[in-house]
């Protein structure tokens, strides 16, 4: 890591706001907020680069975790609350397993997933419904096309319709159903926040971020949502690679890095990351959030704050660059041309 590492200046308050001031003339945050004073944007995370030119910015918060769980580097609000969308399904199937459900293996990676669609995601899911006793109709998530655009352009082509099978959240979605059936459980109401299995998730989320959960909505896939900061991501992350073997945490992990292509595919940075780089665990979110642990503690977690997922690749490959993680996989992770009439013209690339 670079010895001059920053983090955010000033201290929390009660309020969860940052004394700290980029808000104008020196005035706290705090003071700012309650006078109506906007807050400073987020900083620049990447630049979009078109023909030497710079048509745009990203702008995201990010943070780095040394191995002894201290913070290393943060840019931007880092305990401000996030929806981590997807980046919270590794505590979603460890929550699937404390409840009871025996998962193991390419089924364990595939209920903490964001799965491409591809066949063989597409044929697992439908094997672990039979073998629990359930219908792809009983699924809650939206019917839709492959996640992964190569695939869904062989999926139209071959005829077939968008499916609830064939959503990423698919295989969670038959993990928390499996469960209930096991549990005796409702199903009808197996995504309400009140439910037995969302209540002990909520809790799953909250020991490993070690804070609480300030906000719960829906996600895209119609579960739950559990808002934290990208700091208590991050923690959460590190807490699942150094939990005890054996462990509900330790087994999503260790069944993540066995099996990456069932958590993303075989066209995904998740995977390729997992693949190349050993004993790490990461898992990407919608609206750009992205959280990775390494075996010996260090961590990260941003977010891009417009949302907008070609940032995630190079501001990925920068952050693990920092944490001191030497790959050359990390190049094509980062790696985001630009083209302008069928050739590259230019680049995203990282700021920091």
């Amino acid at each position: 890591m670079p010895a001059t590492s920053r983090t955010p200046e000033g201290s929390s308050t009660p309020d969860g706001i940052s004394a700290d001031s980029s808000a104008p003339d020196g005035i706290s945050a705090l003071s700012a907020a309650r006078a109506g004073i906007p807050a400073a944007p987020p900083p620049v995370l990447a630049e979009v680069v078109r023909s030497g030119f710079v048509e745009g910015h990203h702008r995201g918060s990010l943070v780095l975790l040394a191995a002894d769980g201290s913070v290393e580097l943060a840019l931007g609000d880092v305990t401000a609350p996030v929806f981590p969308r997807s980046s919270n399904k590794p505590m979603q199937a460890a929550g699937v397993l404390r409840a009871g459900l025996d998962l193991s293996g390419e089924r364990l990676a595939l209920a903490a997933a964001s799965h491409s669609g591809e066949i063989f995601h597409r044929d697992l899911v439908r094997k672990m419904l039979v073998e629990h006793g359930l219908t792809g109709d009983q699924l809650q998530c939206p019917p839709d096309l492959p996640l992964d655009a190569v695939e869904a352009e062989t999926y139209l082509a071959s005829g077939a319709v968008r499916d609830r099978v064939t959503m990423n959240c698919s295989g969670k979605h038959t993990a928390m159903l499996a469960v209930c059936v096991l549990r005796g459980w409702p199903t009808e109401s197996y995504l309400d926040p009140g439910h037995p299995l969302q209540q002990l998730i909520h809790t799953v989320v909250e020991e490993a971020a070690g804070e609480p959960v300030a906000a719960v909505g829906t996600d895209g896939c119609g579960a739950p949502l559990m808002a934290i900061g990208l700091t208590g991501l991050a923690r959460a992350f590190r807490h699942f690679v150094l939990a005890v073997p054996g462990s509900a945490e330790r087994r999503v992990a260790d069944a993540m890095r066995a099996h990456p292509e069932y958590v993303a595919g075989t066209r995904r940075p998740d995977t390729w990351l997992m693949r190349e780089i050993p004993g790490a665990l990461s898992k990407m979110g919608a609206e750009a959030v992205q959280a990775v642990a390494l075996p010996d503690g260090r961590a990260l977690a941003f977010k891009i704050d417009d949302g907008a997922t070609r940032a995630l690749g190079p501001v990925l490959a920068r952050a693990l660059t920092l944490l001191n993680v030497q790959s050359p996989i990390l190049q094509q992770i980062g790696r985001t041309p630009l083209l302008g009439g069928g050739r590259e013209v230019g680049e995203i690339r990282a700021t920091f």
